[in-house]
């Protein structure tokens, strides 16, 4: 990401959110989450630079993993922006697929989910620095996430990347999960287009 962590004014929150004082360590964000930030080193970060069209193929993505889901006997949900638990840190991919085992062990009345989603989803913004977000899909694998999907809107490039497999898919292609949601498949142009 391009802009450094920086620190959220307690004047920033809702009425609601503020609170005296802001987390000062990640067991303090875990039990008390600032809306619409993640926990990065140490830092509470809030993500800025999302555009209509980044948005466009979040909800497209969102609604073909949903309809996948809700249509296979694999049960679970479809996030966006959901907060989950890498080593150390709290990310809120784009989009994640949350299992129903997970569903189980944490239920759905938790802030932030203790361990990664096993699918995620992030879409490459202006405000991203290119080796940043593949640092991130680096971090989300070393957190047990079993697929990390990288979507690249302006050169129309989807990379899906497993523990063992890397994939490089242009508009012509196309993108199929490989671990977490078998059979799902969408076409590279449908997505980007």
């Amino acid at each position: 990401m391009a802009t450094a962590p920086v620190q959220v004014a307690p004047t920033d929150l809702p009425m609601e959110k503020q609170v005296s004082t802001l987390p000062k360590t990640l067991a303090d964000y875990l039990a008390n989450p600032v809306a619409q930030t993640k926990w990065v080193d140490g830092y509470i970060v809030e993500k800025v630079g999302q555009t209509l069209g980044h948005a466009k193929i979040q909800t497209r993505l969102l609604f073909r993993w949903l309809g996948y889901v809700e249509c296979q006997p694999l049960g679970g949900m479809v996030l966006v922006k959901a907060p989950g638990q890498t080593k150390g840190k709290v990310r809120r991919p784009d989009a994640a697929y949350s299992s129903p085992d997970l569903i189980q062990q944490f239920g759905e009345d938790i802030a932030t989910l203790l361990q990664s989603y096993p699918l995620v989803e992030e879409i490459f913004s202006p405000t991203d620095c290119g080796e940043d977000i593949f640092l991130k899909a680096q971090e989300y694998l070393s957190s047990d996430v079993l697929e990390v999907w990288l979507i690249f809107p302006k050169s129309k490039f989807i990379f899906i990347q497993t523990q063992d497999r890397h994939l490089w898919l242009t508009e012509q292609e196309t993108a199929k999960s490989q671990v977490v949601l078998p059979g799902f498949e969408i076409q590279v142009a449908d997505l980007l287009g």
